[in-house]
């Protein structure tokens, strides 16, 4: 399921009624309670329209996957896009809105955890995983790149995409942790420790992501700092 399957789907009014009632049927009747006549009445159209646009209530089950994972990366990448911005602005959104509603919404992660059981079992479902995760990758890569060249990292193609692999595993961790709510921590600490997180695990200074305001002078203060030696050689 490429990126302009996801693009059709979300221009497509009708189609995407039909996907977010297949979601919240499967939300509350798992996958084998989310008939094809429950989902068409929460939707509000004939059983005809799932035939013209799936085919199958199997098929519409994995465009409505499909749609929620691509609503997740969607809806985290217009964050980090939203407004002007530093790159560390726009990486700490991207991180944050991870972590906050919608994406933290506790149907959310259970319904992916419903889905994610059939990856291993249905070539089609893991085509959409692994679609899925590569575009999460490639936005986190986009991200990451400028930021490491702003602080005098190594940014290599194969080093931002360690990093972002890193990244992800660490989002998916606190993400679905997080949406369980099991009571051991509050959730409102979580936007702000993937922030520290990230600047560990990218080898970032200290609140270059929490602060990206004071981030804007810090690399103006590390070239400087190097250009001091060079001064001091050419005086002596």
């Amino acid at each position: 399921m490429s990126r302009k399957t996801f693009q059709r789907l979300s221009l497509d009014d009708r189609r995407r009624s039909l996907m977010e009632a297949t979601l919240s049927c499967v939300a509350r009747h798992g996958l084998h309670g989310a008939s094809v006549r429950r989902i068409t009445e929460e939707a509000g159209v004939t059983v005809g329209l799932v035939r013209h646009y799936f085919g199958s209530k199997d098929e519409m089950i994995r465009n409505a996957y499909a749609y929620l994972v691509g609503q997740l990366t969607a809806q985290a990448s217009e964050s980090a896009n939203r407004g002007e911005g530093s790159p560390e602005t726009q990486l700490s959104r991207f991180l944050r809105a991870n972590m906050t509603m919608p994406n933290m919404a506790e149907e959310t992660v259970s319904l992916w955890a419903t889905f994610i059981g059939r990856v291993r079992h249905d070539p089609g479902f893991a085509e959409i995983h692994r679609d899925g995760y590569r575009e999460f990758l490639s936005v986190l890569e986009t991200l990451i790149e400028p930021v490491l060249i702003r602080h005098g990292c190594a940014h290599s193609i194969a080093i931002c995409k360690n990093h972002a692999i890193a990244l992800n595993g660490l989002v998916d961790g606190l993400w679905m942790e997080g949406a369980l709510n099991s009571g051991l921590y509050a959730r409102d600490i979580l936007p702000d420790l993937v922030i520290t997180s990230a600047e560990r695990l990218l080898g970032l200074p200290a609140g270059v992501l929490a602060d990206p305001q004071g981030a804007l002078q810090q690399p103006l203060q590390r070239s400087k700092q190097l250009e001091q030696p060079e001064q001091k050689s050419k005086a002596s």
